[in-house]
């Protein structure tokens, strides 16, 4: 990773922080999801980061044992409906769907890191980017259930 990808991700991560204190539960903006390519450029961005994850050391042996079609599935309606998309999640809580994993502050942040990397890769722009994980960051206390 170069020095500048780096700075931007520290950077990401300052104004993420700034904007866990005002972030609402789903987009405000209707047009976000546009930035994403829509609900099929989301089922994108998911494969690329559901390749990524399992090709991560730090994270990979979490995706052992789990169903990727209905993972990539849930996931994408999940974020898609919080960037304010026409899809819906069904999946369980974040609770519920990660207590058994163990999962621990780094590894949600590698996971996190890894997403970035994914809508990079399909050209979102840094302020949806952003937005989205605004969104997600509130998940974190659900999600890492170690420290």
């Amino acid at each position: 990773m170069t020095a500048i990808r780096s700075l931007a991700y520290a950077a990401r991560g300052l104004a993420l922080l700034a904007a866990l204190q005002t972030a609402p539960a789903f987009a405000e903006d209707p047009a976000l999801i546009q930035k994403f390519g829509g609900a099929a450029g989301m089922v994108k961005i998911v494969d690329d980061a559901t390749n990524i994850w399992l090709a991560d050391p730090r994270i990979k042996d979490t995706f052992d044992d789990i169903n990727l079609v209905r993972f990539k599935k849930h996931l994408s309606d999940q974020l898609c409906e919080l960037v304010g998309g026409p899809c819906k999640y069904t999946g369980r809580n974040m609770y519920e769907a990660h207590k058994g994993l163990h999962l621990n502050t780094a590894e949600f942040n590698a996971l996190a890191e890894d997403l970035q990397v994914a809508m990079d890769k399909n050209h979102v722009p840094f302020f949806a980017q952003n937005r989205l994980m605004a969104l997600l960051a509130p998940m974190q206390h659900d999600v890492v259930t170690r420290p």
